[in-house]
């Protein structure tokens, strides 16, 4: 379309109009295809820092840094103090010698009084008065300060001797002495066997057969990878019938079972 307007002619290209929505995902988009900034690109920083923002340009060739007022302190030399220990006696000022405390000065001065109630210890030895020194004591009372006589029992002192059966006034019962009486062995008890005994000539001649061989012998059995299998039952335990006196054990108490 052209325009003309004081005498100049403008040419005017018209487009449809774009909404506002369509303009400013055009531009977001832009925005995000742009690479991001390496903010790391400097050789003299670490790796470690995260930067909010460009670092300052240095014009010099190294990273000059600057200590904290802390730091600045801890790298001075402690201060080394060469003199000797001053002491004890020192000379006094005379305004200390012509100082007159405060009545506040004297009152802090003064030692704390004791708490209301409070009783001083009383001596260990406390003075006897002269009643009690002079005091005579009744037969009561010395009957009373004689010490107890207990009857010693036999055979309680350690120092006791081991006096003979006939002076032990204590009779036993009929039935503790039937539970002293020790028992007598069984008929057919043979006594402790000696350590060394005589071997037969057939027990030191004889030859183990091949079945008593092949029980002597440890068993045998493959391991998992090998292909054992623990969960197979054997034939013999699958055919065998229990005896009737592993049936009785396997069944319950009497005196467990519930009463119909």
């Amino acid at each position: 379309m052209f325009v003309k307007d004081n005498g100049i002619v403008m040419n005017i290209l018209c487009f449809p109009r774009q909404p506002a929505s369509t303009i400013f995902m055009a531009t977001f988009t832009k925005k995000l295809a742009q690479p991001k900034p390496n903010r790391l690109r400097y050789p003299d920083r670490r790796s470690v820092y995260w930067l909010d923002q460009m670092p300052p340009e240095s014009t010099g060739s190294i990273t000059k840094i600057e200590l904290t007022p802390r730091w600045s302190e801890l790298c001075r030399n402690k201060t080394f103090y060469s003199q000797v220990t001053v002491s004890p006696e020192w000379a006094v000022s005379g305004a200390a010698l012509r100082a007159v405390p405060s009545d506040r000065l004297c009152a802090l001065a003064l030692p704390p009084a004791p708490a209301v109630g409070w009783q001083p210890e009383r001596p260990l030895l406390k003075p006897l008065n002269r009643g009690t020194q002079t005091a005579v004591a009744t037969s009561r009372i010395c009957q009373l300060a004689q010490p107890k006589r207990r009857p010693v029992l036999e055979g309680c002192s350690p120092k006791s001797k081991p006096l003979p059966l006939t002076h032990i006034p204590y009779k036993p019962s009929a039935h503790i002495e039937l539970l002293a009486t020790p028992k007598h062995d069984h008929p057919k008890f043979e006594g402790q066997r000696s350590v060394c005994w005589p071997v037969s000539r057939a027990a030191r001649n004889c030859s183990a057969s091949h079945r008593l061989l092949e029980l002597c012998g440890p068993k045998k059995r493959m391991a998992l990878f090998e292909g054992y299998d623990p969960n197979i039952v054997s034939r013999a335990a699958r055919s065998a019938s229990p005896s009737p006196r592993i049936q009785q054990l396997c069944l319950p108490l009497p005196r467990k079972c519930a009463s119909n």
